[in-house]
């Protein structure tokens, strides 16, 4: 049995480490954080606070599980403590569980009722539940929904506002050749009458004359390319795609664009993100690539919307082509608040050589992520609300898995709840959808590696951990030699895991513009495929926030 004075001097101590925790909390180091949280209560388990930074420090890091389990804890001890209800609710918020999170900010409501704080944050998350319950009454049911994408005719997007001239060019047009027929039709008839006929005709295409349309006309048609041209107003200065083609040229001047914050032309955001559709459609499930000998190849982790941190991965390494191929894995999106910029970029260069840049689905390419993480609200800003639809629907055809030379298997997340999972497997999932909450597909985008053997609960609140034995007996059965996910941020940009069987690679350096880590991709060469990892570090952006775009009860807690 401990003495009082032993006792006593574990609550002195472990207040000490709760205070050099709370140091590395506010230098961004959370991992650190949590260490020395853990420490504090392994000496005085009984403290409410401790188990609330905890909390708080697996928040910053996306290990909503965890921080919902600490913040539970935190509430046994001391069902009075509001910060307990609060980090909860908090970590409930950023899962999209907005029911759960009512909850928690109620019961912070009551306990503190005069708090103006919790009062807003009660009040945003309200609004959060109703617009969820207006959504649920509304929706369609799977089977019943239709592509937006097959409504969508991009050669006749015009400017949005001052220029129905489209409709209006085709009315004119038709007016002025019905009226023309109906002048030779009288004329036959009544002359007198075919001549006030035929001047009406005239008119009709003046009008035509006046608005445009007829401006152009080669030999009395329209080639392809003035067609496919038509309605991109003359003042727009940006970036063209000339026809169908998207070339080098036209990448290269629309990232130089989107360097200088200006914006794509909607005619062409779409024509990309629709070719992409196509693309994407013909893919499986599981894509195998092949890299030839004397060729290398590069992987890169989560971008999550950081476009210049992109735009230094190709001045690294170069851009994407046929002799220089890239495999983003996932997160594209969310986050950093250039997410249109960064997504369109890689859809382009899909479009450009789809051989060039292979493309794998994260959990982030979701409808539930994009609402709340912010890529649904820049969306909205940058585009329109026709393209939240249009990206939810094409985030659904991203592969899900991809297997190099039939050695290295990679994916987003991680590995699976039992053994025994074959490639074929993978390639038979019906992936045409929104991510379930569990399964095969589930755990692709969101399980995490552990050092421990075995398998646990995720520290996410979804999928779940699981060790170097899980992951040596999948590399056996599938005769792969390694595992390279991403998914997780890591302080050097990249962990080598599991007996050097399993790598994570994170290519979003100072991820928030708070983390302070590094960036890092994988280049491979054959046929040895032995990975070599480059690291980098964030480079100066125009001052837009990231989250600037996120919903605004989860900016409340950034």
């Amino acid at each position: 049995m401990p003495t009082m004075a032993a006792e006593k001097s574990d609550v002195l101590l472990a207040e000490q480490i709760k205070q050099q925790a709370n140091e590395a909390f506010k230098a961004n180091k959370f991992s650190q954080a949590i260490d020395l949280y853990t420490k504090a209560i392994e000496l005085n388990g009984q403290n409410a606070v401790y188990w609330a930074n905890r909390a708080f420090s697996h928040a910053k890091l996306e290990e909503y599980g965890s921080a919902i389990q600490d913040a539970s804890r935190a509430i046994e001890i001391d069902p009075k403590y509001s910060k307990g209800y609060y980090r909860r609710g908090a970590a409930y918020l950023s899962m999209g569980k907005f029911k759960d999170a009512l909850k928690d900010f109620q019961q912070v409501k009551r306990i503190s009722p005069n708090d103006p704080d919790a009062s807003k944050k009660l009040k945003e998350c309200e609004k959060a539940v109703t617009k969820l319950k207006f959504a649920e009454a509304i929706s369609v049911p799977t089977s019943e929904q239709r592509s937006v994408a097959e409504s969508i005719d991009f050669r006749t997007i015009g400017a949005e506002t001052g220029s129905s001239n489209h409709s209006l060019q085709v009315t004119a047009a038709a007016v002025a050749v019905a009226v023309a027929l109906l002048a030779i039709l009288m004329l036959v008839v009544r002359p007198i009458v075919a001549t006030m006929v035929a001047s009406a005709a005239l008119a009709a295409f003046l009008v035509v004359n006046k608005t445009g349309w007829w401006a152009g006309y080669t030999d009395g048609f329209l080639t392809k390319s003035q067609i496919l041209n038509i309605d991109v107003e003359p003042q727009y200065a940006g970036a063209r795609i000339e026809g169908d083609v998207i070339t080098l040229d036209f990448v290269k001047q629309m990232m130089d664009d989107f360097k200088n914050q200006k914006s794509l032309h909607k005619r062409y955001a779409f024509q990309i993100v629709l070719q992409t559709r196509e693309i994407l459609m013909a893919l499986p499930s599981l894509v195998d690539i092949n890299v030839p000998d004397g060729k290398h190849f590069t992987v890169c982790g989560d971008v999550h919307g950081q476009f210049f941190d992109l735009l230094n991965i190709f001045e690294l390494n170069g851009l994407p082509s046929d002799e220089n191929p890239y495999l983003f894995n996932g997160d594209f999106v969310d986050r950093g608040s250039f997410s249109v910029e960064v997504i369109l970029t890689l859809f382009a260069f899909k479009c450009m050589s789809p051989s060039a840049i292979h493309l794998s689905r994260g959990n982030h390419e979701s409808k539930s992520m994009n609402k709340i993480y912010g890529f649904e609200g820049e969306v909205r800003s940058k585009l329109s609300d026709k393209f939240v639809e249009l990206f939810a629907e094409v985030f659904c055809y991203l592969p899900l898995a991809h297997v190099i030379n039939e050695k290295i298997f990679v994916v987003h997340g991680g590995l699976f709840s039992t053994d025994g999972v074959k490639l074929s497997d993978i390639r038979a999932i019906d992936r045409f959808c929104e991510p379930p909450e569990e399964g095969l597909m589930c755990e692709i985008l969101w399980s995490d590696p552990q050092p421990n053997p075995g398998r646990g609960p995720s520290k996410r609140g979804v999928g779940l951990s699981f060790g170097g034995d899980v992951t040596k007996r999948f590399l056996k059965d599938n005769n792969l030699d390694l595992v390279v996910r991403s998914h997780e941020v890591k302080d050097e940009g990249y962990e080598i895991e599991h007996d050097g069987k399993l790598i994570t690679v994170f290519s979003a350096p100072n991820y928030c513009d708070q983390m302070g880590n590094k960036g890092a991709f994988i280049r491979f060469e054959a046929p040895s495929m032995e990975p070599k990892i480059v690291t980098f570090s964030a480079v100066p952006h125009p001052d837009v926030k990231p989250m600037a775009f996120a919903s605004n009860f989860l900016r409340m807690f950034n």
